[in-house]
């Protein structure tokens, strides 16, 4: 059986930089103190009219693909994981399979919300362990929710942003690297609380819609403050369990990074230093499903952990979506 090694990482996140100071003369009020003392966050990335989240993919792609050594055309599967596609339909990794002429790759979606990157790692994982056609695989977490914003709802707008992850997968025998384990839950009872409700089939937009701001991301209900460290670290505890290995042996953590707090107390309940954990949130915002793969891009950049190392990637994401896995780096 074959085993998904990361062979490369990339990222890519717009131009534009929108600082909290924005937020204050938008909104009128200060909120730059909010956002740094409870979640961290400092300035955010988002696109510009005109510029859509495959242009996001496209230039983490290249990158990923640039430090791999790889040609486009030696690709066999590209997924994408994103809730804020470039189109409703076709999928976005075939606005991407056509960008970088990967003429060899099959192409697909994956959307579990924020959770999606970890969800298509394990989904390629899995394509590669049982078919040996699939040996260079690329993966990408992708995030344009800047366009799903009401800039004065500062309940959302001051937390989400843009951004593209990547990795560059290859099939390899079991050995040195690899996923050990990987696991997804859902809570559907969730599903109601978070979303962007309109746009699709049961609600398509229209003028009306668009005039209530239906069409916007929203949160409708409060989630309880101890639900991701609780599923977080249960997770983990799963994964290591699955592996035989302890949590402690787990060089470096990679979080959806909503909210630091959150993550600080996932660590707490598995008694780890905070600084187990990378954290992106402060100059980036909120990614979604580009967090983790952000995160695991600048810990390779920043020689936070090398060849060997115990990871583990989890995220969470509107449904709600679990997703985790345990990778030896």
């Amino acid at each position: 059986m074959n085993y998904a090694s990361i062979r490369s990482t990339g990222m890519a996140v717009p131009a534009k930089v929108v600082p909290n100071s924005w937020f204050n003369e938008q909104l009128g009020e200060d909120v730059d103190t909010w956002l740094q003392e409870n979640v961290h966050i400092y300035e955010r990335r988002w696109l510009t009219q005109g510029q859509g989240v495959a242009d996001l993919c496209e230039k983490a792609a290249l990158q990923a693909l640039e430090r791999a050594g790889l040609a486009a055309d030696s690709l066999d599967l590209i997924i994408v994981a994103t809730d804020t596609p470039e189109y409703i339909s076709p999928s976005t990794a075939s606005v991407l399979q056509d960008r970088l002429k990967a003429t060899g790759a099959a192409s697909f979606d994956v959307n579990t919300a924020c959770a999606g990157f970890v969800s298509a790692l394990d989904t390629a994982h899995k394509y590669m362990a049982a078919d040996e056609h699939y040996q260079k695989v690329l993966v990408i977490g992708a995030y344009g929710m800047s366009k799903y914003l009401n800039v004065n709802d500062k309940k959302t707008a001051t937390l989400f942003a843009d951004g593209a992850g990547a990795v560059i997968l290859d099939a390899l025998d079991a050995g040195a690297s690899g996923q050990m384990a990987a696991m997804q839950v859902t809570k559907g009872e969730y599903h109601s609380w978070m979303g962007i409700y309109a746009g699709a089939t049961k609600t398509p937009s229209n003028a009306e819609v668009v005039a209530q701001g239906d069409h916007k991301l929203k949160f409708v209900k409060r989630f309880p403050t101890e639900l991701n460290p609780e599923m977080w670290s249960s997770i983990a505890r799963e994964l290591a369990a699955r592996a035989k290995i302890q949590v402690r042996e787990v060089k470096m953590f990679f979080m959806t990074q909503i909210n630091i707090n959150a993550i600080w107390g996932m660590l707490d309940i598995l008694d780890l230093p905070h600084d187990r954990a990378i954290t992106i949130m402060h100059k980036y915002g909120y990614t979604g499903s580009a967090a983790i793969p952000m995160a695991l891009n600048l810990a390779v950049e920043q020689n936070k952990i090398q060849r060997g190392d115990y990871i583990m990637l989890i995220g969470s994401g509107g449904g709600l979506a679990f997703a985790g896995s345990l990778i030896r780096y």
